[in-house]
């Protein structure tokens, strides 16, 4: 039936709709909303108006107390938020989320640190701002239930009475100030430590890595500090090296020999000394093959010379059991020519019996390149597929064509292998 003439038709809620809704409804509610809309819904009624003191996970930053119109600095405009939570709130809070990167000074959290420390935090991240580091409070060693801690621009230096995280399953340390031997008893105090993710900037000692339950590890800085010591489980590594006339240079024999797990390893050594301290060639392989690898990335290899070149083929040469390679390549343009650790008589020995995938970024189609398509092809009798991913989006058909038009000629060890170019219809 229509609805009669010169009226409209609408939907509304009863007048009662928002008083009526059950507790865990409106928890719901608050929970996908901002802090400062959630806040903002104690106007809807009698029963909304604290509701959203008893939020279990509350996220804080710039968007929370920036407006257009600032009579208030920031800092004080936080030290007041933080202190109507601490007056207001009610329960636990299981997840908190602090991100002041914007700031120019570190604001005092020593007490709110310590009102989550005694009301159940379990996940808890802390961005600080870049160029004032805050020193930790000893009460953030007191929250016995963190499961995960993430720890952005600050001092760490834990009490002798912290007895450890029993329960922390994820820890990421980025740009923080830390000694190796601090780094090593907080991991060694972590024993159910899963994740941990590393970005330290400062040239260090070496951090001793012990935890038995480790599956993934990210680290960022430099790579000659590492030392892999009891890592049973740990199935994916990430290592992007930090260049630095005191390094030194790294073992890489001693620092994956306690990894029988290693299955996903990426490796950016870009300018980084691997193996040699002189820069020279690098082994022709490691000293023992690692079965367990499957995926392979290295992100930047950069020609200058033909350390980095030989660096990635004696990896390649000891993961027998690789099924996915991906490489890109920073070439010089005007240096076409092809390494002789290349030709395919230098690799009699090798066939990449599992390896089904490869990637290429940065491709310009220089003779090197074109060198290493031959090679892969010809040395991977399951290979199905090269995906070519051009360092000019808009590359020329005509030069794709040229190009596949002469990887055509290359052996083939598959009969299934085919080299396409990267697209929409392909990525991902």
């Amino acid at each position: 039936m229509m609805p009669p003439k010169g009226k409209k038709h609408c939907r509304s809620l009863p007048p009662d709709a928002f008083t009526s809704l059950p507790d865990h409804v409106i928890d719901v509610i608050l929970m996908r909303l901002p802090c400062k809309d959630a806040v903002r819904t104690s106007i809807l009624s009698k029963k909304w108006r604290y509701h959203w003191c008893r939020l279990t996970e509350l996220k804080l930053d710039y968007e929370l107390w920036e407006t257009k119109k600032d009579i208030l600095n920031s800092a004080v405009k936080f030290t007041k938020i933080i202190y109507q939570i601490l007056t207001l709130h009610e329960g636990p809070i299981t997840k908190f989320i602090l991100n002041v990167f914007h700031l120019k000074s570190c604001p005092k959290i020593d007490n709110f640190i310590y009102f989550l420390s005694k009301n159940g935090i379990q996940h808890l991240v802390l961005h600080f701002p870049l160029n004032n580091l805050c020193r930790l409070p000893s009460s953030l060693f007191t929250c016995s239930q963190l499961r995960h801690l993430n720890l952005h621009n600050c001092i760490i230096h834990h009490p002798s009475t912290f007895e450890g995280f029993d329960s922390l399953i994820s820890l990421e340390l980025c740009e923080v100030t830390i000694s190796s031997e601090m780094i090593k008893s907080l991991i060694s105090l972590c024993p159910l430590l899963e994740r941990l993710v590393l970005e330290i900037s400062e040239l260090l000692d070496t951090i001793e890595i012990n935890a038995p339950m480790l599956r993934s590890f990210d680290f960022k800085g430099c790579i000659s500090s590492l030392c892999l010591k009891n890592v049973p489980l740990l199935a994916k590594v990430s290592l992007i090296g930090k260049d630095s006339h005191e390094a030194g240079y790294v073992d890489f024999a001693k620092l994956f020999e306690s990894c029988p797990a290693l299955k996903h390893l990426l490796l950016d050594f870009y300018y980084s000394e691997l193996f040699t301290e002189a820069r020279d060639q690098a082994p022709t392989r490691l000293p023992f093959d690692i079965n367990s690898v499957k995926r392979f990335d290295l992100p930047a290899i950069v020609l200058m010379d033909s350390y980095g070149l030989s660096c990635a083929l004696c990896w390649m040469r000891s993961f027998p059991y690789l099924e996915y390679l991906e490489i890109r390549v920073y070439n010089d343009a005007e240096d076409d020519h092809v390494p002789e650790s290349l030709e395919l008589e230098r690799f009699a020995d090798v066939t990449f019996n599992h390896l089904r995938e490869v990637k290429l970024g940065c491709f310009i189609g220089i003779a090197f390149e074109m060198q290493l398509i031959k090679l892969l092809l010809a040395k991977s009798p399951v290979l199905v597929r090269i995906l070519i991913d051009p360092w000019i989006d808009d590359e020329p058909p005509d030069t794709r064509s040229k190009i596949l038009a002469e990887v055509s000629k290359f052996s083939h060890a598959s009969p299934e292998a085919e080299v396409v170019y990267q697209s929409e219809e392909t990525e991902g």
